[in-house]
């Protein structure tokens, strides 16, 4: 016969059972969360990724950017959606980048000028070194350095021949302070021992315009904003600013060959994140947007406006970005150029 007592061993059976069920249950999703760590570390991206762009929409950095996200997200599987922060010669985009998560999901597209804003601003909004990882470097373009045709110069040589004869006379145009062209522009003076009058507008179309209407008379900028004014005719190329001649106008001398030896100042176009961004990531995005460069339609949209794909992948372009932050900042120093 039971006993009184013995009525509360159901009871406690089932409180064991139902404790060893929940045991087992809470081991099978630690295993399957265990599991499925690695699968979520491989599905970057997971969401659309968003491209900062701190030119103007339609120049040939948006047009750089906008060809290299779209052929690339077909390959991330995730929209790649462009944003153009233009304005202070790309400091606000960049600070855009440098504040955001450092989860691969903003990116900053800009060119040479990011590079050279540290040797020549007293003040900036993020460190470039330290705030910074490089992720791909995608496409190269020479400058040109033109004239209206109604300038008595139809060479390099000529045209500081000119200048020398009258000294503070002559302008030139560049799409704003302080970037690659105005940088290029200090170096030609300073080797050439010219002395020109500085007029910034606010972008390469601008700048382009004035030159073309005779507002002013010289005119450094990028070759691919140059080019349909020059094969008009309504511009006159003077000289590329590369080591090498331009692909696309074989034609037109370097700098170097109007007897300035080593003069190489050209334009590049690159991607980076914030520093802390992990590594998986910024590996998947540089072999995406490098991958993006080998495609013929990709090639073909871009050298139809005179640029070159130079592909270099994250650690590469890492370490070359860096030492164009040093190159700049000697040659900055020695052309005297600060702007604030």
């Amino acid at each position: 016969m039971r006993k009184a007592g013995d009525a509360v061993y159901p009871m406690q059976a089932a409180a064991k059972s139902v404790a060893v069920l929940c045991f087992c249950l809470s081991f099978a999703a630690l295993c399957l969360e265990l599991a499925a760590a690695p699968a979520a570390a491989q599905a970057f991206p997971a969401k659309a990724v968003r491209l900062i762009v701190p030119f103007p929409a339609g120049g040939s950095g948006d047009i750089i950017a906008r060809t290299v996200a779209q052929a690339s997200a077909r390959a991330l599987g995730q929209p790649v959606v462009v944003e153009n922060r233009p304005g202070g010669t790309g400091l606000i985009g960049a600070e855009l980048v440098a504040r955001a998560p450092a989860d691969g999901y903003t990116v900053l597209f800009i060119g040479t000028v990011f590079t050279i804003n540290p040797g020549v601003r007293q003040k900036m909004p993020y460190d470039t070194l330290k705030d910074f990882t490089g992720v791909a470097r995608l496409a190269s373009n020479p400058m040109v350095f033109a004239a209206h045709p109604s300038l008595p110069a139809r060479t390099l040589k000529e045209l500081i021949a000119l200048a020398r004869a009258r000294p503070g006379e002559l302008t030139y145009a560049t799409n704003g302070p302080a970037g690659p062209q105005h940088l290029s522009m200090e170096m030609l003076k300073g080797l050439a021992k010219i002395d020109l009058l500085h007029v910034p507008y606010q972008g390469g179309a601008p700048a382009t315009i004035a030159v073309m209407g005779g507002h002013t008379m010289i005119l450094s900028a990028n070759l691919s904003e140059g080019a349909p004014a020059i094969e008009a005719g309504k511009l006159r190329a003077l000289a590329v600013t590369s080591l090498e001649r331009s692909r696309q106008f074989r034609e037109i001398p370097t700098v170097a060959e109007a007897g300035f030896p080593g003069f190489d100042l050209g334009i590049w176009f690159g991607t980076w994140v914030p520093a802390a961004t992990p590594r998986d990531a910024v590996n998947r995005l540089s072999t995406e947007f490098n991958r993006a460069l080998q495609l013929p339609d990709v090639r073909d949209a871009l050298g139809r406006i005179g640029l070159v794909t130079a592909g270099l992948n994250a650690a590469e372009f890492d370490v070359f970005y860096r030492e164009e932050v040093r190159r700049y900042e000697k040659i900055a120093k020695a052309v005297n150029l600060r702007i604030d």
